[in-house]
Formats: C-alpha cells, sequence, structure tokens
C-alpha cells in the first residue's frame, strides 16, 4: 500500500511539481490549497490525475485536520512568498507563514503523520558566505545602508577589508535581513523542534532561486527569471537593481521536486536544513541578456536601475554538499540548458507585466533608494 503525502500550497509552482513527482513515484497525493488570487489568478491550475484536492487555508484547523485524515507524511510548502512585499504586507506574511505553520503542526499532533519536510528559503542567510585574501571565512557580513545609497554595492569585511562571496554552506548563521526571512526561519525551527518533541522525521529545504515551467507569470514577487521573462514578452526591458553583477543560484523545479521526494524517504535528513540550489552562481545582468536570446528577443538589453531594495542582499547562492551527502542529491537541469523551453513556455501562455507596479508600491513605502 503506497503512502499518503499531504502537500500543502501543492496547486503553487513548486507545489504541482512535487505532486507530480510523488505521483510518478507511486505515493497518494493529497493537496491543501487556498487558492489565492495572486498566485493562481482565476484559473485553478492542472493537476496529475488522482490526486485528492482539498481546498482550504493552512489558517482553518477544520480544513487542515480534515486533509490530514489517513496521511503519512506532510510537505508543507503553504506560503506568502516575496522579500519586497513582505516588508510592507507584515501581517499578511507573518499569519500566513508562521501561524500557519503553527495550525498545521497542532492538527498533526495525534495523527497518522510520521514525517514532515518544510520548504525554506535562501533568504535566511541574508548576505551569503564570504572569504578574505588570507582564506578567512567571513559569516556575518552585512552591508551598511548608506554606503548602498551611495552606490557601493560590494560589501567588506569588519575592517573594510575585500572579501569575495563563496558558495555558502549550512554552517552560516542566519542573518535576517527581511520580513520574508523571518518567517521562513520561524517556519523551519518550528518544524524541527515540533519533530523532535513528538518523535516525528522532520526537515527544511532551503531553496533557493526555483525557475521552470508554470510560474505565476502575473505575480512580479514570484522570482526574478518571472519577472524579467514578463517584461521581456511585452517588448521591455527588465528592471534590474543595483549595477546587475549581484550573484544568485538558479535551480530547475524539476530538481526541487526531486529534492522533496528524496528528503521524504531517508531518515538521515531528519533534523536538518538542508541547501537545496544548483551549487553554480549567475550575475542577475548575465541571467537577463541569456533569457533575452532565448526569448528571441536579444536587443532589449536590461534596465540598470543603479537603486537598491530594503532587505536584498548582494550575493548567495548555495554549496549543496550536504544535499548530496543526506539526499543523494544532483541537480540535472542547469539554467543554461533550461532556458529555450522555458522561453517557448512563456510564449506560449502569454505573460501580463507588472513590474512596474511592483517598483511603484515599493518606492512609495521608501522601500527603494
Amino acid at each position: 500500500m503506497s503512502e499518503t503525502i499531504l502537500v500543502t500550497g501543492g496547486s503553487g509552482f513548486i507545489g504541482r511539481h512535487v505532486a507530480a513527482e510523488l505521483v510518478e513515484n507511486g505515493y497518494t497525493v493529497r493537496i491543501l490549497d487556498a487558492l489565492i488570487e495572486q498566485v493562481h489568478g482565476d484559473v485553478q491550475a492542472e493537476l496529475p490525475p488522482g490526486v485528492d484536492f482539498h481546498q482550504g487555508d493552512v489558517r482553518d484547523a477544520e480544513a487542515v485536520s480534515r486533509a490530514l485524515q489517513g496521511c503519512d507524511g506532510v510537505v508543507h510548502l503553504a506560503a506568502e512568498v516575496g522579500v519586497g512585499q513582505s516588508m510592507y504586507e507584515i501581517a499578511r506574511y507573518v499569519g500566513g507563514n508562521d501561524l500557519g505553520t503553527a495550525v498545521l503542526l497542532e492538527a498533526m499532533i495525534g495523527s497518522s503523520v510520521k514525517k514532515i519536510v518544510v520548504a525554506s528559503s535562501m533568504s535566511v542567510y541574508g548576505e551569503g558566505l564570504y572569504q578574505g585574501d588570507n582564506g578567512a571565512r567571513f559569516e556575518r557580513v552585512r552591508r551598511r545602508t548608506d554606503a548602498v545609497k551611495t552606490g557601493q554595492w560590494d560589501p567588506v569585511g569588519p575592517n573594510g577589508e575585500i572579501v569575495t562571496p563563496i558558495a555558502t554552506d549550512e554552517e552560516k548563521p542566519v542573518d535576517l535581513a527581511s520580513i520574508y526571512a523571518l518567517t521562513k526561519y520561524a517556519q523551519e525551527r518550528a518544524v524541527l523542534i515540533f519533530g523532535e518533541a513528538y518523535g516525528v522525521t522532520a526537515s527544511a529545504l532551503r531553496l533557493f532561486n526555483v525557475f521552470g515551467t508554470g510560474q505565476a507569470l502575473a505575480n512580479p514577487y514570484t522570482g526574478v527569471l518571472v519577472n524579467f521573462a514578463s517584461r521581456l514578452a511585452n517588448g521591455q526591458p527588465p528592471m534590474i537593481f543595483e549595477d546587475g553583477r549581484q550573484k544568485r543560484d538558479f535551480v530547475h523545479v524539476l530538481d526541487v521536486a526531486r529534492a522533496f521526494r528524496l528528503a521524504l524517504e531517508k531518515p538521515r535528513v531528519s533534523g536538518h536544513v538542508v541547501n537545496v540550489g544548483s551549487g553554480r552562481a549567475y550575475a542577475i545582468s548575465d541571467v537577463a541578456t541569456m533569457l533575452a536570446e532565448a526569448m528571441g528577443v536579444p536587443d532589449i538589453a536590461p534596465e540598470i536601475m543603479n537603486k537598491a531594495r530594503a532587505g536584498d542582499i548582494r550575493n548567495c547562492f548555495a554549496d549543496i554538499s550536504k544535499a548530496r551527502e543526506l539526499l543523494g542529491f544532483e541537480p540535472r537541469h542547469r539554467l543554461e540548458d533550461s532556458l529555450g523551453p522555458f522561453a517557448a513556455w512563456v510564449r506560449e501562455v502569454g505573460a501580463i507585466d507588472r513590474g512596474a507596479e511592483m517598483r511603484r508600491q515599493l518606492e512609495e513605502r521608501g522601500l527603494v533608494s
């Protein structure tokens, strides 16, 4: 008899791929999703055949209890997503992420659930890991606000020394620079504390920049690649904050979905937080240029704004050694090889450009400088 897994937020971008991955590997899948308009629009996304769909908010204790009945495990993806928006819709993010997780965990007490994996975020690190010229490791680098306002984008060491970004591992202390990061850290800690207290296998996957087909193209807070694609599809240049040389790690959603399945299947991961990324670093402006070429508009150069958003960091990309060790995880879909299919999908479904609206909302609140 197959295990039954509840995927909260399972109608979202990552959730649909996780559900498909589980179904393809013999699991019975149930989904709990509120279908909020910003993420889903007016149409329920297509789900894999045989999935048991429950519409409901993860903060609704009755809906959660019904969805948990008979489940052996949970993949907890339901969350509000977006660094910028979290800085002004604070109650929404804390309620959806932290209260929602609390309601879920309470409902799990005495249930049949024996394992849970929660989606965390690379945002909990703040700035990624840095190294000095002498090889010294700098774990708590932060940019000064006054320096950023004058265009000094790169952070420096505690004595003003030059530091170089290196792959960030899970030993780096968290440094919470946004409300979103705060809520994701609270989610992962709550799940791990609960797991230890109740003997439930519990782990947290710190996701880096997830991309792939099926993202919410009308949601300007869903991810940088979607923002760029929406702009390019409408003949507009991608808007890039700062100077575009900031570095990120882009991991394909199919790799992420596999990581969640592996986390359910590998008891050794219990009690751990694990990076899930590609293990590669990409400058944001280079990504915009590659995407423009893939979409057939190489003449549309990105708009370098030379302004910073509150809560943004300069560099963060993943060390995935722990994922390899505990999960047997290895990325299979490189960004360079995946932009063609992504661009084809964008052209097929169309995209509404709401980038200017996002910029206006942030500027009105003084969150861009």
